[in-house]
């Protein structure tokens, strides 16, 4: 189960980590007044978006460690790329909501002025009076022209005679008809255009708000802080919008990784308590001495014998100590070459060393002398055993072993 969470752990802080990458590399582009100028920016602002997200792992190792300087740049490192993310994210995630926003805006627009254009040309053309097809009355009107009286009249600009007005009478009333007829053909046209834009907008689903999200917030807020502004909560959103991704991807991989206790390998193992008589008996185990209560009778009952008493081991610390260091008056160490023959002794034993900081603290609590001398830090009292007794002591046991 907990590997199960750790990989979705993973998966999801992973997932943080890409958008957040993307939205700065989006943002750092949009910066360029060059193509190369653009992809320069947007580099810097993905390497910095993951780098926010590795400075955790070197953050808390260096502080497990103490190594406080380490520490220390890790947290100047992290605050600055974590800032300039931060505001990338905050442009870009601004762009989107109010490209978005003033889109939604202009579309809600267009779709009101459209009505309102509909509903201005449906009232024209009632208001067109009745006539015939422009086709027919085109017929009636070439019709006319042919006529005698159209040549008398000079194409009735000279009227002189009762007849020649009621046929000129008749001719303008086949105009203002024709007139009537184009007008309605040119206003039918216009309503089928501004029809067909708007069941377009019907398809898209035109809003009543540009930004619905903030509206209904808005409204909600305005119960308890009535001057609260559809733009305060838009500007709130893209605020934290941009916390959401820069906080999930800067902790997300740390938090996931923390299923599986990264750092517990470098910390010591607990000492486990053995009774005497094993540990004298196994080769490899530190040494100790079995002490035997004296019996005080043959008839004694062997229940009531004392346990042997549990002792704990020798951590790695103390048995550098007793294989590698020797006492003697007037010599000193310094820290340094004492914890590069104490990695040597790790190396040769196939285990792991501990920190500078750890092993100075543990070799510390055995006793030893210290002392700063010249700006370093010494041990005093102590001195490296010679090559030759180092071979003594590793053939001491082969020894006892043919005695035996």
């Amino acid at each position: 189960m907990k590997h199960a969470l750790g990989v979705l752990g993973v998966l999801a802080a992973g997932v943080l980590l890409a958008v957040s990458a993307a939205m700065n590399w989006r943002f750092g582009f949009s910066l360029g007044r060059t193509e190369f100028d653009g992809q320069i920016y947007g580099a810097a602002s993905a390497a910095a978006d993951c780098m926010k997200a590795l400075v955790p792992f070197f953050f808390f190792a260096a502080v497990r460690s103490r190594m406080w300087s380490q520490a220390a740049a890790s947290a100047l490192v992290w605050v600055v790329v974590t800032a300039y993310s931060l505001t990338s994210a905050l442009g870009h995630a601004a762009l989107n909501r109010f490209d978005t926003a003033g889109q939604r805006a202009a579309t809600v627009e267009t779709y009101k002025d459209n009505r309102a254009d509909l509903a201005r040309a449906k009232e024209q053309l009632s208001w067109v009076p009745q006539h015939r097809p422009a086709q027919a009355v085109q017929a009636d009107i070439d019709v006319v022209k042919n006529e005698r009286r159209w040549t008398m009249s000079g194409g009735c600009t000279d009227v002189t005679t009762s007849k020649s007005r009621e046929f000129c009478e008749k001719y303008h009333g086949l105009e203002a008809e024709l007139a009537s007829a184009q007008q309605s053909v040119a206003l039918e046209a216009r309503i089928a255009d501004i029809e067909a834009k708007l069941s377009v907008s019907k398809g898209a689903t035109v809003m009543s708000e540009a930004d619905p999200q903030a509206a209904v917030l808005a409204k909600l807020a305005g119960i308890f802080a009535p001057s609260v502004r559809i733009e305060d909560v838009q500007t709130a959103l893209t605020v934290f919008i941009a916390l959401l991704l820069e906080v999930g991807s800067a902790f997300g991989m740390y938090i996931a990784f923390s299923q599986w206790r990264l750092y517990e390998s470098h910390a010591p193992a607990a000492p486990r308590m053995a009774p005497v008589s094993t540990a004298a008996a196994a080769v490899a185990a530190p040494k100790a001495v079995a002490i035997a209560k004296p019996r005080s009778g043959a008839n004694d009952n062997k229940s009531s014998a004392p346990a042997p008493r549990l002792i704990a081991p020798e951590n790695d610390v103390e048995r550098f100590y007793k294989e590698r260091i020797e006492t003697q008056d007037g010599s000193s160490l310094t820290a340094t070459s004492l914890y590069e023959d104490y990695c040597a002794w790790c190396e040769e034993q196939q285990k792991e060393p501990l920190a500078l900081p750890t092993f100075g603290r543990e070799f510390g609590e055995l006793g030893v002398q210290k002392a700063r001398i010249a700006g370093r830090v010494r041990y005093i009292g102590i001195a490296l055993k010679s090559a030759t007794e180092l071979e003594e002591d590793k053939k001491l046991p082969a020894l006892g072993e043919k005695a035996a």
